[in-house]
């Protein structure tokens, strides 16, 4: 995991750079993939895009290590570090807490269960920008680049940025965003300054397994974000289509295609489906089975804001929402029922899973903080994840014995 010291690099160098210049590049047929290294993390040479800047992370060729182990990913949802989580960091701050403490505060109970994995992905909802034009949109969030110090201090290795807030503040915002986590040296995936890049992924090789992680937005006939969330051949933001399920299916099967050429391991993660809905609508299953027919390991998710059902589809998993986690976009979520996921891959692909149950927060004592829960609470989230799941063709079978078995009198208690 990474070392608390990268928090420095954070106000040195999270300063906004202009949005580049409207001039595009050639894009490639088949977007290359952005290596990475990081604290215990090899790198893969590097494929730049054509006339595409490098991410500015480390690329060397790494010297031949030891044979490849099972390594263990853990996953989260949706985190925004800014809007209300950044109201209460400044009035927390105000009232003399520390800013190194209020940067811990978000991930500090759920860190040890980061730390014991290899990697810990999270999907980043905000830009790091105090520029940029607001986008016309229901809502709109981001957060000091300062405060990308919280992913630091959580320990997060890799994040998605797929997703329908990255674009709140344009295209400066976006820009501002990957400047402030290459300062941080927080691999990053799904969106770019064109779609070349946006569908370029990180790839990780970790205890010698290569893992390629892509990430996409999409919401079908449903979508109510403006275009120019989406990248394209020749702007800035996110991988993904508008509204085409066929468009959305042709690009993933491509990716995901390419990435098998150069991981071992191939995640898409996406973020889609309804919010406040606990099974995943038609299109979510049908891009879920078409990325694992052309060959990915499985596939994430998140949007929702609650938990959606998890599938083993053809021996591997498809983990639909896994609901809020460091999440400021709301005070007091109604539903606060939320978890990690835990997998175990190895070269050849999934291995098992486990499900590490969570409270989203203790408002108002403690809003956006996150808890592993136990008990009652666990056996809560265990048991909502089995009923969300029985639509799907197989549910994985972690959460079987939940779908069989009654509740117990503490949890029928608290329903």
């Amino acid at each position: 995991m990474r070392h608390a010291a990268l928090l420095l690099l954070l106000f040195a160098a999270c300063h906004p750079r202009p949005v580049p210049p409207t001039e595009p590049p050639p894009v490639p047929d088949t977007p290359p993939a952005a290596s990475v290294e990081d604290a215990g993390v090899a790198a893969l040479p590097a494929f730049p895009a054509a006339g595409i800047p490098d991410a500015g992370l480390l690329t060397e060729a790494p010297d031949a290590g030891p044979a490849a182990r099972p390594i263990t990913l853990v996953v989260g949802g949706d985190v925004t570090l800014g809007h209300n989580h950044q109201t209460y960091f400044d009035a927390e701050v105000a009232k003399g807490r520390s800013r190194e403490e209020m940067l811990a505060y978000g991930f500090k109970e759920v860190k040890p269960l980061g730390d014991a994995a290899d990697l810990f992905v999270v999907n980043l909802e905000c830009p790091f920008t105090e520029g940029g034009e607001k986008l016309a949109k229901n809502f709109n969030f981001r957060a000091r680049p300062e405060l990308a110090g919280a992913l630091v201090a959580g320990g997060v290795d890799v994040v998605s940025l797929a997703n329908n807030h990255l674009m709140d503040f344009g295209a400066q915002g976006l820009v501002d965003t990957l400047v402030t986590l290459e300062a941080a040296r927080i691999p990053y995936f799904g969106a770019g300054r064109n779609l070349a890049e946006a569908r370029r992924p990180a790839i990780l090789t970790v205890g010698g397994v290569r893992v390629a992680l892509l990430g996409y937005f999409f919401l079908g006939e449903r979508n109510i974000e403006p275009p120019e969330v989406y990248a394209t051949e020749t702007t800035p933001g996110v991988a993904g289509h508008f509204s085409d399920v066929d468009a959305m299916e042709r690009m993933l099967r491509e990716d995901v295609l390419a990435a098998k050429q150069q991981a071992d391991v191939v995640l898409p993660f996406f973020h889609w489906g309804r919010e406040g809905t606990y099974s995943p609508e038609p299109y979510q299953v049908r891009l879920a089975h078409a990325a694992i027919d052309a060959g990915a390991s499985g596939v994430l998710g998140s949007h929702p804001h609650v938990l959606q059902s998890m599938e083993l589809y053809q021996g591997a998993p498809v983990v639909y929402s896994l609901g809020n986690f460091v999440f400021g976009g709301n005070w007091n979520p109604r539903d606060k029922r939320s978890a990690l996921w835990k997998a175990r891959f190895g070269p050849g692909g999934y291995l098992s899973s486990e499900v590490l149950p969570l409270r989203s927060d203790r408002y108002p004592e403690r809003p956006f903080q996150p808890v592993p829960v136990t008990g009652a609470e666990a056996e809560e989230v265990m048991r909502l994840l089995a009923s969300s799941s029985k639509g799907v063709e197989r549910m994985l079978p972690e959460l079987e014995p939940w779908a069989r078995t009654p509740p117990s009198p503490e949890a029928r208690g608290r329903e």
